[in-house]
C-alpha cells in the first residue's frame, strides 16, 4: 500500500484531518501560484493589490496590518503599485488627515487575469480526475468553502 493510502493517514480524527488538509491546501495553493508570474508582478505586490482590490478601498496603516507587515514597507509597495497604473491614492471623505489606497480598473483587471489563470489550470487538472472523484471534490467544495469562513 502507498504511504498515501494507509488507515492512519484516512483518518477522520480532526487532528489528521486537519494536517492533511493544510498540506493539501498549501501544496494546491503553490501550484496554482506559478500562474501569478505571468502577472509581472512579485508576490508582495500582487498580495497587497489583492487585499486592496478585494478589501478596499482602505487607509496606507489598514493595508500595512492586513498584510502583516510595517507601514513604511507598505508606502514602498504601493508606491510602486501606484507608479504601475495599479492602484490610487485618494482622500478619505471622513477623514481628511487619511488617504485611501484603491484599485484602478487596470489593477482589477490584472487581478481577473491571474484569477482565470488560476482556476483554468485547476480546470484542467480536475478534468483528469474520473467523474466520481470530482463528484466527491464537488460535495467537498461547500464544506472547505464553510470551513474557510470566520467564526462566528
Amino acid at each position: 500500500m502507498a504511504k498515501d493510502d494507509t488507515v492512519s493517514e484516512r483518518s477522520d480524527e480532526p487532528s489528521v484531518l486537519a494536517d492533511r488538509l493544510h498540506s493539501a491546501a498549501i501544496h494546491l495553493l503553490r501550484r496554482l501560484r506559478a500562474e501569478d508570474v505571468a502577472s509581472g508582478l512579485t508576490a508582495p505586490r500582487l498580495s497587497a493589490l489583492s487585499v486592496v482590490v478585494f478589501g478596499g478601498p482602505l487607509t496606507l496603516r489598514a493595508l500595512a496590518a492586513a498584510e502583516q507587515v510595517q507601514p513604511p514597507t507598505m508606502t514602498r509597495l504601493v508606491r510602486t503599485l501606484e507608479q504601475a497604473g495599479l492602484v490610487t491614492r485618494r482622500p478619505d471623505p471622513g477623514d481628511g488627515r487619511q488617504v485611501l489606497i484603491e484599485a484602478t480598473p487596470e489593477g482589477r483587471e490584472i487581478l481577473a487575469a491571474g484569477r482565470a489563470r488560476r482556476t483554468a489550470t485547476l480546470a484542467r487538472r480536475l478534468e483528469n480526475l474520473p467523474p466520481d472523484e470530482r463528484e466527491i471534490l464537488g460535495r467537498a467544495a461547500p464544506l472547505l468553502e464553510r470551513l474557510a469562513r470566520p467564526p462566528d
